[in-house]
C-alpha cells in the first residue's frame, strides 16, 4: 500500500519537551502547592516508563510518597496537580523556550506540499500540543494536522496501541498506509502493536530503549526527507525491510 499518511508522536519526536519542558513544569506545580517533590533529571528518566502525566504522578506516589493516595481527594489532587503542570509547560513553550527537533519543520512542509496527511497520536495534553505547534509553526499549524489524538481521549496509554487505533479510525485508513514516528520503545510498542510501521529517532532519554521492530533508528530528521520515509514504506510494504 502507498504511504498516505505520517502520524507523529511529540514528546521526544517533534520537540525534545521532557527533560528542560516537562520536568520542570510538574517541579513548578509541586512547589505552588508545597509539596517537596522534586523530579531531577535522572529520576525523571525513570519515570518516562509510565505514560500520561497523571499516571507518573501517581506512579510516583506510590513509590514515594503513598500516604499521598490516602487523602480522600487523592484523585482530585492529582488532576489539579497536572492540570497546574500543563499552564506552565504552555507558558514555556509560549516563551519560545522548546523547539522542534532538527528536521521536523521540513518533513511538515514537504507532506504538505506533497499531499501526504498528517496526524498525532501522543499521551500528552492536547494543550500541550496545540502550543507547541503554534509556538514552533505558526498559528495556523495545528490545522495542518487532520487528526490529533491526545490526553484522555483513549482510556489505555501507551505502550498499549489504543491511540493509534483511534488516529487511524478517524483518518480512515488501513495501518499499512501510514508510517509512525517515535522517539521510545514504548512508543513503538504501541504503533507496531497497532500494525503501523515505525521509524524511531532516539531522544535523550530513549537514547538506549529498544527498538526492534523499528523500519529505521535514526537521531533525528535532520537529513530524512519524505522521499527517504516513502522508500523505506515501500520496502516495508514489499516484505524488503
Amino acid at each position: 500500500m502507498a504511504l498516505q499518511a505520517l502520524v507523529f508522536d511529540v514528546d521526544g519526536t517533534l520537540a525534545d519537551t521532557e527533560r528542560d519542558g516537562h520536568r520542570p513544569a510538574f517541579n513548578a506545580a509541586f512547589a505552588a502547592v508545597g509539596l517537596d517533590w522534586h523530579w531531577d533529571v535522572d529520576l525523571y528518566g525513570s519515570l518516562l516508563g509510565v505514560t500520561g502525566g497523571k499516571e507518573r504522578i501517581r506512579h510516583f506516589c506510590e513509590r514515594h510518597d503513598p500516604a499521598f493516595l490516602d487523602r480522600p481527594d487523592a484523585d482530585e489532587a492529582i488532576a489539579a496537580l497536572h492540570a497546574a503542570k500543563t499552564r506552565r509547560y504552555v507558558e514555556y513553550v509560549d516563551a519560545g523556550r522548546i523547539g522542534l527537533r532538527p528536521g521536523v519543520a521540513r518533513l511538515v512542509a514537504e507532506a504538505r506540499a506533497a499531499g501526504t496527511r498528517l496526524a498525532i497520536a501522543t499521551t500528552t495534553n492536547p494543550d500541550n500540543v496545540t502550543a507547541l505547534l503554534e509556538a514552533d509553526l505558526g498559528p495556523q499549524a495545528p490545522g495542518w494536522f487532520e487528526v490529533i489524538g491526545a490526553g484522555d481521549v483513549v482510556p489505555r496509554k501507551k505502550p498499549a496501541p489504543d491511540i493509534y487505533r483511534w488516529v487511524l479510525d478517524r483518518l480512515g485508513l488501513a495501518p499499512e498506509e501510514c508510517l509512525a514516528i517515535e522517539d521510545s520503545a514504548v512508543g513503538l510498542h504501541a504503533a507496531t502493536a497497532a500494525g503501523l510501521p515505525t521509524v524511531v529517532t532516539r531522544s535523550p532519554y530513549t537514547a538506549h530503549d529498544d527498538a526492534t521492530g523499528a523500519l529505521a533508528v535514526l537521531a533525528d530528521l535532520a537529513d530524512t526527507t519524505l522521499a527517504d520515509l516513502t522508500d523505506l514504506h515501500s520496502r516495508a510494504a514489499a516484505g524488503q525491510s
